[in-house]
C-alpha cells in the first residue's frame, strides 16, 4: 500500500456527492468555479452580489459557483468461473502467482484504498451470471475493512453473463459517479458495449480494466493440448494449438479493437492489463497516465 498514499485519483467528470471535496459538482455553490448569475433574494449574503453587473444594469444578482464535491465510486469485479485462470506467466504477491480473479481482488482493494484514504466514497459490487454481492458505497476507514472481506469471502462462480449483469448495476447505483469495471470481459462484445452505454447514459464516467493472461493474448501453446472451460458450459477439448492459433489472436485482437473503440467513443478509459504485468506497475501506469 505504500506506493497508494502517494497517488490521487480526480474525477474528469462533474460529480453528486454530499460533501465538500476535489471533484467538480453540477449543483451550484460558492466555491472556486463562477458558473452562472441568478436574482438577488432576502436571506442571501451581500458579500456575493456582482456589484459590476449592478453598475452596469442596476439588476442584483448573486454569483454562483461550482461546488465541488466528494466522489462516489463503485468497483464492478467479475467472479466468474474464467477469472480462475491463472496461467504460467502470472505475476506474483508473496510469491504466490495470481489468478485473473486474485488480481482483480487486488486491484479493488487497492483503488478502494486510494478512494477511502482522500475522503471519497467507495462501495463493491461482485458478479458472474447474477449479482453475488452489493456493498453501497461508504466513506468511513471501516469501509476499506468491509470490502476487504467482502473480496476475501467471494469465490469464482461458473458461467458469466457479463452483459445483462452490468445493465442491473448501472440501475442500482443511485447517482452519478465513477464505476470502475474488473473484468475478463468473456461474453457476446455486441451486450457488452450495450451495457457500457447504459452507464454513459446514467451519466456515470466509466473506467474499463481489461483483464487478460498472457497465454490468453498470444496463446504460445504448441502441441496437442487439452482445454477444460472453466465456467462449465462446453466440454474438454483437445485440439491442435497450431491449427487455431492465427484464427483465434485475431479474434482477440478484433474483440479489444471494438471494446477499445465503443470506450474512446463514450470517453471512458478502457485499460487494457497482462496479468503479468505487476500489480504496482498497471495502477502507477494508469494513474499516473491519468494525472
Amino acid at each position: 500500500m505504500g506506493v497508494m498514499r502517494r497517488l490521487e485519483w480526480y474525477a474528469r467528470k462533474r460529480m453528486q456527492g454530499t460533501l465538500s471535496g476535489r471533484h467538480s459538482s453540477p449543483d451550484k455553490g460558492f466555491s472556486a468555479e463562477f458558473a452562472e448569475h441568478r436574482e438577488y433574494a432576502p436571506g442571501d449574503d451581500p458579500k456575493n452580489l456582482d456589484w459590476k453587473v449592478m453598475a452596469k444594469s442596476d439588476r442584483h444578482v448573486i454569483k454562483q459557483y461550482i461546488e465541488e464535491t466528494n466522489l462516489r465510486t463503485m468497483m464492478v469485479v467479475d467472479v466468474s468461473g474464467s477469472m480462475e485462470y491463472t496461467g504460467d506467466e502470472a505475476a506474483q504477491v508473496d510469491g504466490v502467482p495470481l489468478s485473473k480473479l486474485a488480481y482483480a481482488k487486488h486491484l479493488a482493494a487497492a483503488l478502494s484504498y486510494l478512494f477511502i484514504k482522500q475522503g471519497d466514497a467507495v462501495g463493491l459490487t461482485t458478479f458472474d451470471q447474477e449479482l453475488r454481492s452489493f456493498v453501497r458505497a461508504g466513506s468511513r476507514p471501516s469501509q476499506v475493512r468491509r470490502i476487504l472481506q467482502e473480496l476475501h469471502e467471494t469465490k469464482a462462480g461458473k458461467d458469466t453473463d457479463c452483459g445483462a449483469v452490468l445493465h442491473r448495476v448501472a440501475e442500482r447505483i443511485p447517482k452519478r459517479g465513477v464505476v470502475v469495471v474488473i473484468s475478463d470481459l468473456f461474453d457476446d462484445p455486441d451486450k457488452i458495449i450495450e451495457a457500457l452505454h447504459h452507464f454513459d447514459y446514467r451519466q456515470h464516467e466509466l473506467v474499463l480494466f481489461h483483464l487478460l493472461a498472457e497465454e490468453e493474448l498470444t496463446f504460445p501453446f504448441k502441441k496437442f493440448q487439452r482445454f477444460r472451460d472453466l465456467e462449465g458450459v462446453a466440454e474438454m477439448l483437445r485440439i491442435d494449438p497450431q491449427a487455431v492459433r492465427a484464427a483465434y489472436l485475431e479474434k482477440v485482437r478484433n474483440f479489444v479493437k471494438r471494446i477499445d473503440g465503443a470506450c474512446g467513443k463514450m470517453r471512458a478509459d478502457y485499460v487494457p492489463v497482462n496479468t503479468k504485468t505487476p500489480l504496482r506497475d498497471t495502477l502507477l501506469r494508469y494513474l499516473g497516465g491519468r494525472k
